[in-house]
């Protein structure tokens, strides 16, 4: 029954992807998790995220004159606590870099981001033996909310009326998650599976980005050193999917939503109550503003301490 169960709940998270973002999770509100760091009651850590791309693309993907690159950095305190062992809460405080530069300008943003708070319940942990071998499953499912703490420019929107309205710090919106996330490990070979549905709401200049989904599975096998030292290497795939964003509550914007698929690689390690991990988001295929925008390639790494 309780298979059963986990089976018809992530249907019917995946039934979501029909929906959902602010372009390939470049710009804001990306909650990218991947596999969360080992820790028994609390983490702090700092995560840093490198994203870039093309706008202004001409049929085909022709740059011209007007192609811009964008490039979006952040660096995340992010952590966790463990209440008890059937609740979890996740925070984000981002603070963001967003540089664009073209054949006739450039520019740049730094500033505070929107700080993200995720609430999840242990619905289901069992650990069994099964020909001698240890299997360990895990299922958490939760909520979110994300607030307006980062800056908005409305005439970033008015002027690039020909670019996606991603090169803002913040959405000034309250938006909210729905998130999911099942572990199954077999001794030291396992796989991780995340998803995230962000619902977005319009903000108070009537602009209302597209909900976003995003789904990520990583297969992953841990290495024992010395009895102090894990290391993790890990490969999946990352998919995102977006709804059009939305002007005045009815006009959807022509230069946002579509979907993008990448492979990731990436090594987990962890040293006593120390963590760092590291990954590489290689595009597959996309299809992002029916072609006129181009994501590159992504990259992040992560520390954390547990205490």
């Amino acid at each position: 029954m309780m298979k059963k169960y986990i089976l018809i709940l992530f249907i019917c998270l995946s039934g979501y992807t029909t929906f959902a973002c602010d372009i390939c999770g470049c710009g804001v509100g990306s909650y990218y998790l991947g596999i969360l760091p080992e820790f028994n009651k609390r983490f702090m850590g700092l995560r840093y995220q490198h994203k870039t791309l093309m706008t202004h693309l001409g049929p085909g993907g022709r740059t011209s004159y007007l192609t811009t690159n964008e490039v979006y950095q952040s660096a995340e305190l992010w952590g966790g606590w463990n209440l008890g062992s059937k609740f979890r809460v996740l925070y984000f405080l981002p603070y963001n870099f967003n540089e664009r530069s073209s054949a006739e300008t450039s520019g740049h943003k730094n500033g505070m981001g929107d700080i993200a708070l995720m609430g999840y319940y242990n619905l289901f942990n069992s650990r069994n033996t099964i020909n001698d071998k240890l299997l360990v499953q895990s299922l958490w499912i939760g909520v979110g909310i994300k607030v307006p703490t980062g800056k908005y420019e409305p005439r970033d929107r008015d002027v690039l009326t020909e670019s996606p309205n991603n090169f803002q710090l913040g959405t000034a919106s309250t938006d909210f998650t729905l998130n999911a996330a099942y572990d199954i490990r077999l001794m030291d070979f396992g796989a991780n599976l995340n998803t995230n549905y962000k619902i977005n709401t319009n903000n108070k200049y009537d602009y209302r980005y597209g909900n976003k989904f995003t789904a990520n599975a990583l297969a992953y096998y841990k290495i024992r050193m010395a009895g102090i030292l894990t290391l993790s290497p890990n490969a999946g795939v990352l998919y995102e999917t977006s709804q059009k964003d939305t002007e005045n509550k009815k006009f959807a914007v022509d230069v946002s939503g579509g979907h993008s698929l990448a492979i990731i690689t990436g090594l987990e390690a962890n040293l006593k109550r120390f963590s760092f991990g590291v990954n590489y988001q290689a595009i597959a295929s996309q299809n992002l503003a029916g072609g006129s925008v181009k994501a590159g390639n992504r990259f992040m790494i992560h520390t954390s301490i547990a205490f």
